[in-house]
């Protein structure tokens, strides 16, 4: 299964837009990481058609939070219709088993020894301030733990999180991941 791993990051906030649609936002960097490849590309706003070939070739697209936020914001910058890619979000899938939502940080400390290195808003800061260095190194790391969550998900069929100072276990149903044998798809840009 070739899987593509994404993350945005953005120039302002909810509150500076004044409205809870992601669209209403405007990306700063993004970052994908292709496991046909093993290469990650990050690239800033005015780059986002770089990445439009390798999620065009994905037979899965992967992200935290991916199916609510990243998707319907990338979607406002591309040509087609990025849910008609196959998805996984990994917090969705949390969410449908432990019944709440849980942050990136806690997942990765306790399921692989990770942590992020900055947070949202931390990257918005950088980019007023035309940080741009830092906003990929972030970006990217936050594609590196996602992925690394998402293959130990794909192994183990859980993933732990951070309850205090336990480490609790959430089971995950991983048997919709795959995609179908004769997954075909067209999309709009000719590659």
């Amino acid at each position: 299964m070739r899987y593509v791993v994404f993350d945005l990051e953005t120039q302002n906030t909810f509150s500076d837009v004044g409205s809870s649609d992601p669209k209403d936002l405007s990306i700063s960097v993004g970052c994908a990481y292709d496991s046909l490849t093993d290469e990650y590309t990050i690239v800033t706003i005015d780059e986002l058609h770089k990445l439009w070939p390798i999620l065009e070739q994905a037979e899965v697209l992967v992200g935290y939070n991916s199916n609510h936020f990243d998707i319907p914001l990338l979607n406002k910058y591309y040509p087609g219709d990025l849910s008609k890619i196959k998805s996984i979000d990994l917090l969705e899938d949390i969410r449908i088993s432990l019944g709440k939502r849980i942050r990136l940080d806690s997942v990765a400390q306790a399921t692989i020894g990770a942590k992020k290195s900055g947070n949202g808003l931390q990257a918005i800061k950088w980019w007023r301030e035309g940080d741009i260095a830092s906003i990929k190194k972030y970006c990217k790391q936050d594609v590196k733990v996602t992925k690394e969550i998402f293959e130990f998900a794909l192994l183990n069929q859980k993933v732990l999180y951070k309850d205090g100072m336990k480490k609790r276990e959430i089971p995950l149903d991983i048997s919709g991941w795959h995609p179908h044998e004769n997954h075909k798809m067209t999309f709009s840009l000719p590659f």
